[in-house]
């Protein structure tokens, strides 16, 4: 087999295996790498290469300061702003969930801002009286469109930033993808607010998200305490624990008032089948639940042994209190990365090093919640996929694809070049991740361009755009899946409404894009 066809034949692959989802992404990833090495396609320097890369580097460092925002409880403050000032009534909710959202991705990627805040936008919809499937789906399409309005967006804005200044042009600037950004935001929640209620199917969750506020109050009447007591703030926390058998403190005396063994944390009551216990009843027995308060960390540190099981993880409470400890540092750093990245003082990768590095030096994080926040399966996918884009292009493979579509369109204008690659790109990214489909994408359309003579700019903005167009499939991107079982949602649910939005992009890619990055 010639170098084309193995390239081809593990692109093939590769695919069926990201379908199929029977593999991880990651596995599927480092099986490209090595089967293009062991091919003999590429060398084994540049099979693992994608690993070293500087963009590699830089979505590693992204995770870490988007972990150190939604630690510290700067996107619940943000949800917050929602509930504030979004009303009870359906399309001003839309719409201040989904501003909200895309400045939150633009700034700490797709999957940080939908995962932070669904517990959210499910508090809304309860409160609001709403299904939670009416906002969710919405939640997830509006981050799409704003991870283009920067360059920290999404994966792929970086990729194609430096897949631009590879192709001798230049790359984009930090807010210059708002420019295609804006538009696609504008569209997307104006289709949201006039389809959405009439495509969308109104269910239950199967999962209901805890809201902190409702907890403490429920907390505060099952155990009798009086209203000045303070469970939730900033500093100080609360967590409830149930003894589990042949836990070590079955048999101790426990009562309300008394601290902990370790004296970090107060017992504010212990329960039995629903009861408080005192007097003679006071020894702990298997199925007891504790209601504890101390510090955070106290809270985390002292009831992650197996003596007790926790019903409600600290961590994960502590996230839902508003700018909690160390915000302030967590914007301040972020503020400094953003502002490194839009004038251009330091390369990407060094800007998100040094935010990530300043995360855990200001003990925002711990060095342990700086590497588990890292989605280790984005960092190798992306890192074993960077070699079949190299694959592509030394071996020609995408010369062929670009010759291909040349043919297909003729002498006709470039628009149909353009049009062709985004539809290209489009069926292939409902199948696999956008990442994946840029990455095997960015060296046909940089070809293309090439091949008709004209600026590679629009070619890769508007595969940008379509790239963020991962509307029709639940398995499109991380945040599609996100929002699938809180949302109580089908597979056959997402193209309703993706199907309008995926329009739209491929419209904006094919037609605005090059009015204002000309061919």
């Amino acid at each position: 087999m010639t170098p084309v066809a193995i390239t081809l034949t593990i692109l093939v692959l590769a695919v069926i295996a990201f379908v199929s989802n029977r593999i991880s992404m990651g596995v599927v990833a480092l099986g490209v790498a090595i089967l293009l090495w062991a091919s003999g396609v590429l060398t084994l320097n540049q099979a693992l290469a994608g690993f070293g890369d500087p963009t590699v580097i830089f979505i590693a460092a992204l995770f870490i300061v988007s972990e150190a925002l939604d630690a510290t409880g700067v996107t619940a403050w943000a949800g917050q702003q929602v509930i504030s000032r979004g009303g009870t009534k359906r399309t001003p909710l839309l719409v201040v969930i989904g501003l909200l959202v895309a400045v939150l991705t633009a700034l700490i990627s797709v999957n940080g801002a939908v995962a932070a805040l669904i517990p959210v936008v499910v508090v809304v919809a309860i409160r609001s009286r709403l299904a939670p499937s009416q906002l969710l789906m919405p939640l997830a399409f509006s981050a799409h469109a704003g991870s283009m309005l920067a360059l920290t967006g999404t994966p792929v804005n970086i990729i194609v930033s430096e897949a631009a200044a590879d192709a001798g042009a230049r790359p984009f600037g930090f807010f210059e993808f708002a420019l295609a950004g804006l538009p696609l935001l504008a569209g997307t929640l104006l289709i949201i607010v006039l389809l959405g209620n009439r495509v969308l199917p109104t269910r239950e969750p199967t999962v209901l998200s805890s809201d902190v506020s409702a907890l403490a109050k429920v907390l505060r009447l099952q155990y009798q305490l009086p209203d000045s007591t303070d469970l939730v703030g900033v500093t100080n926390g609360i967590t409830e624990v149930v003894i589990p058998p042949r836990s070590e403190l079955i048999g101790e005396h426990f009562f309300t008032g008394m601290t902990t063994p370790s004296g970090s944390l107060v017992v504010l009551g212990v329960q039995r089948a629903g009861g408080d216990v005192t007097g003679e009843d006071a020894r702990l027995q298997a199925g007891d639940t504790l209601l504890l308060r101390g510090t955070w960390d106290d809270l985390e540190h002292h009831t992650s042994g197996p003596e007790v099981l926790v019903v409600d993880e600290p961590a994960t409470l502590r996230r839902a209190v508003p700018l909690g400890a160390g915000a302030k540092r967590a914007i301040g750093i972020l503020a400094a990365m953003v502002v490194l990245l839009a004038t251009g003082v330091v390369p990407p990768a060094i800007a998100g090093l040094l935010a990530a590095c300043a995360v855990v030096v200001t003990k925002v994080l711990t060095p342990y919640q700086a590497y588990r926040s890292v989605s280790w399966t984005t960092v190798v996918l992306v890192g074993g996929m960077i070699p079949l884009s190299t694959a592509f292009s030394t071996t020609g493979t995408a010369q062929l694809v670009a010759q291909g579509v040349l043919n297909l369109v003729g002498n006709a204008t470039p628009y149909l070049g353009l049009l062709v690659m985004c539809v290209l790109a489009v069926v292939l990214g409902q199948l696999i991740s956008n990442t994946a489909t840029v990455l095997i994408m960015v060296p046909i359309a940089t070809v293309l361009a090439t091949d008709l003579h004209v600026s590679v700019l629009p070619f890769l903005m508007a595969l940008t755009v379509v790239g963020a167009a991962s509307f029709l499939t639940p398995v499109a991107t991380a945040a599609n899946t996100m929002v699938m079982e809180p949302g109580g949602y089908r597979f056959t649910d997402y193209w309703k409404l993706g199907l309008p939005l995926l329009l739209l992009f491929v419209v904006v890619g094919v037609f605005w894009v090059p009015l204002i990055w000309p061919f």
